[in-house]
Formats: C-alpha cells, structure tokens, sequence
C-alpha cells in the first residue's frame, strides 16, 4: 500500500515550509475479494444514468407541455445527475479496474469540487422540487403567479452560485495544508475529510467547512423537506374530498421516493459515525452507492411515475411517427 510520499513539492513561507505531495493514493475498499464485480455493476449503473438522464432532458426539451417551473428543476436535476455521475465513476473505473489508484494533486483538487458541487446541487434541486410541492398544493390557486418560470431559474442560478462558492472556497483551504505523513485517502474518490486529516499542519479551517458542507449536502435540505411535507400533511387533511387528497398526494409521490433514496442512506452513516466507529469499507460502499445509485433512478421514477411526462413521451411519439410516413 502506498502510504509514504514519493515527490513532493516543498512551498515556503516566512514561517513555515508546506510540503505538496505530486500524487494521492486513492486507496478503495480494504482486504475485499472480488470487489472488481463492485465497479463492473457501476459501469452498468454510469450507461444507465447517461441514457436515462439524457432521455429525460430530451423529452423536457423536446415537450412544450412541460416548459413549465417544475420540470425546469427536474431538468437541472438530470443535468447535475449526469455531470455528477461523469465526475466520479469513470475516474473511479479508471482507478479501480485498471489499478491507476495514484492522482496528481491538483486533478485530486479538480475531482473534490466536481464532485461535491453537483452531489449539493442534487441536494439542493430536490429541496426546489419539495417547494415547488408545498406551494401547488398549499397555495394552488396562486401556484401559478408564485412558481414562475423565471422565480425557478432564479432559484436554480443561486443554487449553482452557492454550491460552486462554498465548494471552490473548500477545495482552496485545503492548498494551505502540508502533507509530510501519508498521501494514501482512505475513500474511493478525493474526498474531502480523508484529504484533510491527511495534514500535517492546523486543518480546523478544514474541520470547519466539512460541517458546512454537511449542512449544505444533507441537513440544511432534509431539514427544509420535511417541513414543506409537514405543512403539504396537514393541507391535505384539510381537504374534504378523497379524490382530491388521492391526487395531490399522487403528485408528491415521485419526490418522496427520490428524497428517501437519496438521502436514507447517507444520513444513516453520518449519524452512526457519531456513534460508533463505522468500518472504512461500509462507509465507502454506502456513500459510493447513495452518490451512483439515485441520479440511475430519478429519471426512471420520474418517467414512470409521473403521468405529464408519459403523456409528453406518447405525444413526441405519434409526432415522431407521423413525420415520418
């Protein structure tokens, strides 16, 4: 196992000499036999993602029907799946299955921000698709003066704002930390808090924008969800006819199954790990399918599970078929 660095690059300063190591060693999964089966049912999840979230984009695009608020959100968030899915499983294909487990230092940089900035914007456009839920069904007869296109893109542009600020101001602490230990990252990508401990020198600024990023990724958002289904529970409850309760809920259902795979699992062993000490390659098989296997299923759920976009597709269809005769 790599844990000693081999080159280095020696920065000084007044005060003090950092140490850069020209490579990290992504280490992976511990002692696991046939774990190559592991990547080998990513590379089947990376093909489906890409077909999936470009299938979902297309028919947004391709529909005027749903040039709508809420499919602007559900558009980005098949973009932030793909791009997402592109930032971390080829590179860890790559690393895995080929055995290229070393990473420059700054493509180690580049692959950290990639990566977070569009796991916070999934975050965060499941979070816009909730408050898009709570107005239709909270306020519907002012949902369309509200959920306007241009209020969505405006709550889109600040989600991509923060997220590329607060992470690119991540990934820069970390060019101020030496590593004159090990450069071995015990993760299956450059992660951020396996980086950090790495350091040699004082990394509280690092310690710092870790519990932010966690705020930003997971507690911030679960936090705002629950309360939008909080008060869409009790609006419901207010509704005095059943059909009408059946077909708000039914709206709210894809969502729900989206939040619940994206983040039960991750929440999980963020909370376990306050608890007791959970094994490294737990932590990595668990983190590495809730950031593979979601941005797979949302467009799945969202095709087959919302009724605008089967109309839409069977629409596109008979248009597609009738060109062509």
């Amino acid at each position: 196992m790599a844990a000693e660095i081999t080159s280095t690059q020696s920065v000084s300063t007044t005060n003090q000499t950092f140490i850069r190591p020209s490579t990290f060693y992504i280490s992976g999964f511990y002692n696991i036999p046939h774990a190559k089966y592991y990547y080998v049912f990513l590379c089947f999840v990376y093909a489906v993602t890409v077909l999936g979230n470009s299938f979902i984009m297309g028919i947004i695009y391709l529909a005027h029907s749903l040039h709508t608020a809420k499919y602007i959100a559900v558009f980005n968030l098949a973009l932030c799946d793909l791009c997402g899915s592109t930032a971390l499983i080829p590179k860890l294909l790559d690393m895995f299955l080929f055995e290229n487990q070393y990473i420059s230092y700054e493509n180690c940089l580049a692959n950290m921000f990639f990566v977070f900035v569009f796991m916070s914007l999934e975050s965060l456009t499941l979070l816009a698709l909730a408050y898009d839920r709570l107005v239709a069904i909270c306020f519907p007869l002012r949902y369309h003066a509200i959920m306007t296109k241009t209020a969505m893109t405006l709550i889109i542009a600040v989600m991509w704002i923060i997220s590329v600020f607060i992470f690119a101001l991540t990934v820069a602490l970390i060019t101020r930390l030496s590593f004159c230990r090990s450069t071995s990252v015990e993760s299956y990508f450059c992660d951020h808090g396996p980086v950090f401990r790495l350091a040699c020198n004082d990394n509280s600024l690092n310690v710092i924008m870790g519990i932010l990023c966690i705020a930003i990724l997971i507690v911030i958002p679960v936090t705002l969800i629950t309360l939008s289904y909080l008060f869409i529970g009790f609006a419901l409850l207010k509704m005095s006819h059943e059909v009408e309760r059946g077909k708000a809920m039914k709206t709210c259902t894809a969502h729900l199954i989206l939040v619940a795979i994206a983040y039960l699992p991750i929440s999980s062993v963020y909370l376990a790990s306050y608890v007791v000490p959970v094994n490294t390659n737990i932590r990595i098989f668990n983190t590495g399918l809730t950031q593979t296997i979601p941005p797979m299923l949302n467009p799945i759920i969202y095709t087959l599970k919302t009724e605008e976009v089967m109309q839409s597709i069977k629409v596109i269809y008979r248009r597609t078929k009738v060109n062509s005769i």
